[in-house]
């Protein structure tokens, strides 16, 4: 109960000023860092320690590479996106936790989007729709337009949350997605699926909105199921 206080190392220190500036909008998402050697004389510390602060602030998501020892700070959705980039590659979560969360999330982001979409927010997604269908012959450009088709949904809300949380969970959705493609007759459910919601949306029926979500989620939960199922069933019959 009474361990011995850590004192913070320096890098630690020049990392917490850093963040106090971002946090403070005195640096906004793009605006370069100064040089390593200009935070060092500012600051008072060495350079490796200005060089460990920087390093820890990028593995954060906070600052990106801008290249040539340079570096940017980064779009404020980033420090999520690559949280649970690391949690997929340690296995933390699998697909169905993400699809259990996607319908508590989205289901409400469907519900909210119909009362704030604009004119705009439509257009977008009835032009997602058309690329998913024209796209039905192609995996990759198929789920390029589903995603594009939920992200703007979440944008449609207008709530920068819920943005970044469909940003963070592309990698993710994208690998979903895939394992249910070449289901036979599963696209073109989600394609009409995705034109349901399009229409609770565009007559601005939260309650209906939120049930055609609902609805293709649910149909989408029970193919990533039987997928799995079944790659586990194949697992067992090689003996794995």
């Amino acid at each position: 109960m009474y361990e011995p206080v850590q004192r913070p190392k320096v890098y630690q220190l020049v990392a917490d000023r850093l963040l106090h500036q971002i946090r403070q909008r005195r640096l906004s998402p793009g605006d370069s860092l100064p040089p390593e050697h200009e935070l060092a004389r500012r600051y008072g510390v060495g350079r490796s320690s200005v060089r460990e602060a920087l390093r820890l602030l990028e593995s954060k998501g906070v600052i990106r590479s801008a290249g040539h020892g340079s570096f940017v700070v980064a779009e404020y959705g980033n420090a999520l996106v690559d949280s649970v980039r690391f949690l997929l590659t340690l296995e933390a979560f699998d697909l169905e936790e993400l699809y259990e969360i996607r319908k508590m999330l989205e289901t409400e982001f469907a519900a909210l989007a119909a009362a704030r979409r604009t004119e705009i927010h439509l257009l977008r997604m009835e032009e997602a729709i058309q690329e998913m269908e024209a796209g039905l012959g192609s995996q990759a450009r198929y789920i390029e337009a589903d995603l594009r088709f939920h992200l703007t949904v979440a944008e449609a809300t207008r709530n920068r949350v819920a943005v970044y949380v469909m940003r963070a969970i592309r990698d993710p959705l994208h690998r979903a997605l895939a394992s249910v493609y070449h289901i036979p007759g599963s696209p073109q459910k989600s394609l009409a699926q995705h034109r349901a919601i399009l229409e609770a949306l565009r007559v601005g029926d939260p309650g209906l909105a939120r049930l055609r979500m609902a609805e293709h989620l649910g149909r989408v939960h029970q193919d990533i199921r039987r997928v799995l199922h079944t790659d586990g069933d194949d697992d067992n019959a090689r003996g794995g």
